[in-house]
């Protein structure tokens, strides 16, 4: 398959050599051009899964989703931003202007840092830590933080509500998602992004693991739906109830930046369950298929990469439509008496599964 690193090379080496810049310029021209296109793909990926949940949802709800703005209603997220950014961005009275501002960029850096951890090609990952996982968990932490001051800082009992409720929720379903991650590297060895992608060269990890990654896999999705705040577990922004939630309060860009992230966690979600579990951009290989195999290396592997993401999406989108929202002690009950203790025996399944060598 194409490394996408034949490109970064070339470009480093024509700025170094070529060009005659220095480390320092060097290196600071790749960064705000890798930055831009992060922030691209970034708004450009959250654009097209607004439209998506619209429109899965009206499928789900049997009408048509938006029509009217643009052919099939394509430029109905457009309309929606133009509006967003004409909007005034106002003050609360008597609420901590400092958290009140600094809140939304915590949650969109929050959301952008875990972003650059997805492996879209082989040699096209901006971030590839050795404890890449360990990072991916610890970064996606701060949009937590960002939501809890949303709220806090907002002056609005529903606020306020929203934000004890998006904690609990978080820091709750937060052990699942790592006992997930847990066994995943258990059984891959490593925690490098690009390690467990090369792992699964022969076989996705979700058919290597036998029975305890399937459990993983579904653990990880449900565990993965209420970090993100959707499908059963959307309590934080209970309309019915706490009108808009955390950022009931915000208005504009404000408003924007929870919107942005909010739908980009979604996405970053899926990306970690179809690397971790999928291979990422690795094609499906077949073991003694050479034929086969080959043939699967001619699609490219930013096809394999959001082809596995978008499908996990639009199953996380099913799920969402499909069962109606949880009270919050059922919430709780479920992870701490039912998930999390699922969670641990599957991780001791699979340390069994790797320590007696039963795994593909």
């Amino acid at each position: 398959m194409f490394d996408f690193s034949i490109v970064t090379t070339w470009f480093d080496g024509l700025l170094r050599n070529t060009l005659g810049l220095g480390d320092f310029w060097s290196i600071l021209i790749e960064c705000v051009v890798v930055g831009l296109i992060i922030v691209t793909i970034y708004a450009l990926l959250a654009i097209a899964l607004i439209f998506m949940e619209r429109k899965v949802c009206a499928y789900f709800q049997c009408r048509l989703g938006p029509m009217r703005v643009g052919p099939w209603g394509l430029l109905q997220v457009f309309a929606d931003v133009l509006k967003m950014l004409t909007k005034e961005i106002f003050a609360v009275d008597k609420a901590d202007k400092l958290l009140y501002m600094l809140a939304p960029f915590l949650v969109l850096i929050g959301s952008v840092g875990a972003f650059a951890f997805m492996p879209w090609n082989n040699g096209a990952q901006v971030l590839d830590f050795n404890v890449g996982v360990f990072m991916i968990s610890a970064i996606s932490g701060i949009g937590a933080v960002g939501v809890f001051l949303a709220g806090w800082s907002s002056n609005n009992k529903y606020s306020v509500i929203s934000s004890m409720r998006s904690a609990l929720q978080m820091i709750s379903y937060e052990i699942s998602l790592c006992l997930s991650l847990v066994a995943v590297v258990a059984l891959a060895g490593t925690m490098q992004i690009s390690g467990i992608v090369d792992y699964q060269a022969d076989g996705w990890l979700i058919f290597k693991g036998h029975i305890p990654a399937i459990f993983a896999f579904i653990l990880m999705l449900i565990a993965g739906n209420a970090e993100a705040c959707k499908g059963a577990f959307d309590l934080p922004e209970a309309e019915s109830e706490l009108t808009a939630g955390f950022h009931t309060e915000y208005s504009g860009m404000g408003f924007g930046f929870f919107y942005l992230a909010e739908y980009l966690n979604l996405f970053i979600i899926a990306g970690i369950s179809a690397t971790l579990f999928f291979g990422g951009w690795m094609p499906l290989h077949i073991s003694g298929l050479d034929g086969f195999n080959a043939v699967m290396d001619y699609i490219p592997g930013i096809v394999w990469f959001l082809g596995k993401t978008f499908a996990i999406i639009w199953l996380m989108l099913w799920v969402k439509w499909t069962f109606p929202r949880m009270r919050i002690d059922q919430l709780v009950k479920l992870e701490w008496k039912y998930i999390m203790p699922l969670a641990l025996i599957n991780l001791v399944l699979m340390t069994v599964v790797v320590a007696m060598g039963w795994h593909f």
